[in-house]
């Protein structure tokens, strides 16, 4: 068995969670996520785990098996606590300015770029130099995130641009001078 996949989702207080077919549902107050799975998985709730079972050992059904049970686990962690992803802007007068849920980039370029959020995803501007990302689906997140690092990606000689605040860059030595 898949070291992952077999391993139980432990469902939290307050969060419940319905399965119809290979429908998921997760809930917890207004936070609400629904996403169907392969019809090959088997997908169980007893005891207050949600449990993903496999009918072969064929590869592709061996992938799925640990695919469906992180996206399970990633639905109830997302309901119950949310997701975040903080962006920071660096470079000379690069900005970020609130505009409705969305934000208004500019990051050198001759017009200000706007990112609206897409359902269930909020952007804060923090600061001026600072964006978070937040919400309770993982994928529309990260994806989120991504779309508004790609407005700008950092510069490896200056480091002028958007990137995540955990993110190591690593500065490029320019040319030397010829001798």
């Amino acid at each position: 068995m898949s070291r992952i996949g077999r391993l139980p989702i432990a469902i939290p207080q307050g969060v419940e969670v319905t399965l119809d077919g290979n429908t998921v549902t997760v809930k917890k107050g207004k936070n609400v996520l629904v996403k169907s799975f392969d019809k090959r998985m088997g997908i169980e709730i007893n005891d207050g785990h949600v449990h993903v079972t496999r009918p072969n050992d064929t590869k592709a059904v061996k992938a799925l098996h640990g695919l469906t049970r992180v996206l399970i686990a990633n639905m109830i962690k997302g309901v119950n606590e949310g997701y975040k992803k903080t962006l920071v802007l660096n470079g000379v007068s690069y900005k970020a300015v609130q505009k409705g849920n969305g934000v208004s980039l500019f990051v050198g370029y001759s017009h200000p770029i706007d990112i609206m959020a897409p359902e269930g995803v909020t952007i804060t501007v923090k600061s001026a130099t600072e964006v978070e990302v937040s919400g309770a689906d993982k994928e529309a997140v990260g994806q989120t995130a991504a779309n508004i690092k790609a407005v700008r990606i950092p510069d490896p000689y200056h480091l002028y641009g958007i990137r995540y605040s955990d993110e190591v860059l690593v500065k490029k030595e320019g040319k030397s001078a010829a001798k």
